[in-house]
Formats: C-alpha cells, sequence, structure tokens
C-alpha cells in the first residue's frame, strides 16, 4: 500500500495574531505521531499536516512576530479532510467577517471525520453553527463571553479539552498539544500516544485531572459586594456565614442571600469557599508560608480542609499546586 492510503490529511486554519504555539504544537504531535508509527509498522506518513490562512493570505503572522507560510488556499486542498483545526479566533477581522469563511467551515465539517478548535477558536465552531446543545470548553478567560453570546452551547472552562461526538475542543493555548495527543491516541492506540509524549517531554494526560487554572471568582458589579469582598479578603480567618456578611452589608440574612446569588451567580458560602482557594492558592505561588500556615490564614482552618476544597474546586492537592506553579528561590540562579 501506499503513503497516501494511509495519510490522514490534517487542516489548521489559523486565523491572524495568533499564538505560535496553537501551529507548532499539532504539528510537532503530528509529525512525531508519522515517525512512531512508521517505526512501528512501517506505515509511512501517518499524518499530513497543512495550515492554511482563514483569511486566505499567504502569510499568517503570529503574536509574536514569527511568520507561517500558507501558500496553499483552503479552497485549493483537493486530498479529503480527516481533522480540521481551527487555531486563533479575531473577534473583530472584517476581512474574515465579510467572507465566506464560516460557511465554509459549516460546509467542510459535512464531510470530515472530525473537527477541533484550540483555545478561542471555539468561537469560530459556535459562529459556523455546529456546537448548539454541544459540550464545549475554551479558555477560561471568554467563557463567560462565549456563554453570553451563544447561549446553547455547554462551556466548561475548567477542562483542558472536551470531545462531544466528533467535535474537540480545547481550553489554553498550551492544550493544542493536549487535543493532538488525544486525536493520536484516538487513531493508533495509547501506546504510540504515550511514545509522542515521551519523546516531546509531555504529559499524555497532565495532573490534576485536565484542568485549566482560571480565577474561580465572577467580578461582582454591584459596588456594595465589591466592598463587601475586600472585607472578606481582610477578613478570610473569621466567621463568614450569611449572617455575619449580611450583617456588615446592613441587610437581612435572606434578601442578602437572594441579592448575592442574583449578582454574583454564587451562594455566599459557595463564593466564600472559592475566595478561600483563591487566596490560598496565591500564597502557594508567592509565599514562603507553610501549608498550616496558609490553612489557617485563609480560614480554611486544617491540611484536611484545604486539601478537600482544593480537590472540590480545582481538582488537584495543594501541595500539587504548588509544586506546579512556584519555583524555589533555591533553583533559581542570579547572573
Amino acid at each position: 500500500m501506499n503513503a497516501s492510503e494511509h495519510s490522514k490529511l490534517v487542516v489548521i486554519v489559523a486565523f491572524p495574531n495568533l499564538p505560535l504555539l496553537e501551529i507548532a504544537g499539532p504539528g510537532d504531535v503530528f509529525f512525531q505521531a508519522s515517525k512512531m508509527v512508521y517505526e512501528k509498522t512501517g506505515v509511512e506518513s501517518a499524518y499530513k499536516v497543512i495550515v492554511v490562512a482563514a483569511d486566505r493570505s499567504d502569510q499568517v503572522v503570529t503574536r509574536s512576530g514569527i511568520v507561517i507560510s500558507t501558500p496553499i488556499k483552503r479552497d485549493d486542498i483537493q486530498q479529503p479532510i480527516d481533522t480540521l483545526i481551527i487555531a486563533g479566533y479575531n473577534f473583530e477581522n472584517p476581512v474574515i467577517e465579510t467572507s465566506d469563511f464560516y460557511q465554509w467551515v459549516s460546509e467542510t465539517y459535512s464531510k470530515v471525520r472530525r473537527i477541533g478548535s484550540i483555545c478561542v477558536g471555539t468561537f469560530a465552531l459556535a459562529r459556523a453553527g455546529l456546537l448548539n446543545n454541544k459540550n464545549v470548553t475554551t479558555h477560561w478567560e471568554k467563557a463567560s463571553r462565549l456563554n453570553r453570546e451563544y447561549p446553547d452551547v455547554h462551556v466548561d472552562s475548567s477542562q483542558l479539552f472536551i470531545k462531544d461526538g466528533n467535535i474537540y475542543t480545547s481550553g489554553g493555548v498550551s492544550s493544542a498539544t493536549d487535543i493532538s495527543l488525544a486525536l493520536v491516541e484516538e487513531d493508533y492506540g495509547r501506546e504510540i500516544a504515550v511514545s509522542v509524549a515521551r519523546h516531546l517531554v509531555l504529559y499524555l494526560k497532565r495532573p490534576g485531572y485536565q484542568s485549566q487554572f482560571g480565577d474561580l471568582l465572577p467580578e461582582p458589579e454591584n459596588t456594595t459586594f465589591s466592598k463587601i469582598q475586600e472585607w472578606m479578603i481582610a477578613n478570610l480567618d473569621k466567621d463568614l456565614s450569611v449572617e455575619q456578611l449580611a450583617l456588615h452589608s446592613n441587610m437581612s440574612p435572606r434578601n442578602f442571600a437572594r441579592v448575592f446569588l442574583k449578582e454574583t451567580s454564587l451562594t455566599p458560602a459557595k463564593f466564600v469557599e472559592k475566595l478561600r482557594v483563591e487566596m490560598a492558592r496565591k500564597l502557594l505561588e508567592e509565599s514562603d508560608l507553610n501549608m498550616e500556615q496558609i490553612a489557617t490564614k485563609t480560614g480554611l482552618v486544617s491540611l484536611v480542609s484545604m486539601r478537600r476544597v482544593f480537590l472540590r474546586n480545582l481538582m488537584i492537592t495543594p501541595s500539587d499546586y504548588k509544586r506546579m506553579f512556584r519555583t524555589s528561590r533555591s533553583e533559581v540562579e542570579f547572573a
């Protein structure tokens, strides 16, 4: 059999000003997977990757200024597309907005085996009408906007990537490699995917149940609740019951709880818990306090309690979080 009978064509559609990793990450994963498949089975060119510009230009200038050549236009592709991946998104791009791009995405979806998006590329799939009643993810900073603009889409911004049918969506920029490894595993099995991850020094499955680490709390728009949040932060180790919060806000407990839920979409108790976790992880990242001190200072009381609420909110333990996000001063060399 010749290579063309085995080659899976992966087309990455790149928006202008996207992070380079959204192209380079999948490109390296699929290249390495092809190499591993050949070594194991003798099949050549398991994947063929083409990058095309969303605006049909001859090049894509990435956010870092590195230019990617895109001589092939999406309409010039003759080989059937196996996997279409949308990388990046411009919320205001008159060239793309006035073109037939989203119609092309919708029509192409009906012909491909699967389609995916990286980071805010989820918006392009939504704009093309592919995500109604689908479970998806996107970068945590844009999740509320995706919810607001496409209310029929079910958004879970805690996940690095989500598969719903033959649609894959992913979170932050680095999740480009996570979703690509998942596609390789789907095509050629765990052994090949593990070999690719090991060679590229990546996690096949990241710790923390593949969770994004975004802000847990919404920004309160009500100035009254902005002030009460400031007071909460200064008094995390104190009693922050509904009764105390209502008293400090000159409201009845029942009315405070009702209005607070309406303004923040969280109950006061859940808001306090998430606020304590936010402050605890900030201290884990930046301070020299030990775990017990952080638990006490943030009102999480004990290591057992802090571990429980971290797992509930971040799906990772405090000790694992600290190892992932804090660099010890002793490990840093100063010139």
